[in-house]
């Protein structure tokens, strides 16, 4: 689960990376479809223009093949490169004692949720999701409003490590006010 390399200076003194994350990569089916769909259409279309609306003018078929080719790349921009910018950007971090999500490449959005303010943690899945192995992990806070992290491959196994984590901070905190 882990491998993309969180920045370490990020973390509190004494604070263990756990584990780390991106979205499923189902996030990424759509894109790849929307890249072959319009480079099929775009190539076809691109070949055929002049047999189909330019007949021999020049201009006519080189205006129309870059208008088409402007369409394919906005299409291209909003539905395949931007989400695949979104879960690239996307990370689902646990350390042993918080949950911090970071997304964004030019503005970022973060959210860290302490393990010590974790109430609950729940996950949903879909049908789809089962047979992908995906789903959506709730965590709920003492404090804050429920945390929902979207597209968790294997959501079952992340729930009981969040619990894990959630149990041996309980313990870390009792021990150090114990000690002191």
């Amino acid at each position: 689960m882990s491998g993309m390399g969180y920045p370490r200076e990020l973390l509190s003194q004494g604070e263990t990376l756990e584990f780390e994350m991106r979205p499923h990569w189902r996030a990424l089916l759509v894109p790849i479809l929307v890249v072959i769909g319009v480079l099929i259409v775009v190539s076809i279309i691109t070949i055929q223009w002049s047999a189909w609306f330019g007949g021999e003018n020049p201009t006519v078929n080189n205006v129309g093949r870059w208008i088409f080719l402007g369409v394919g790349l906005v299409l291209l921009s909003l539905y395949a490169i931007r989400p695949f910018l979104f879960w690239f950007t996307t990370q689902y971090v646990f350390t042993d004692r918080r949950i911090i999500i970071r997304k964004g490449l030019v503005a970022r959005e973060g959210v860290d949720m302490p393990l010590s303010k974790v109430q609950n943690v729940s996950f949903n899945v879909t049908f789809w999701g089962r047979i992908l192995n995906y789903g959506n992990l709730s965590v709920d806070s003492a404090s804050d409003e429920e945390l929902v992290i979207e597209g968790v491959t294997n959501v079952e196994h992340i729930q009981r490590e969040v619990n894990r984590l959630h149990e041996a901070d309980d313990a870390r905190r009792r021990h150090d006010t114990d000690g002191a």
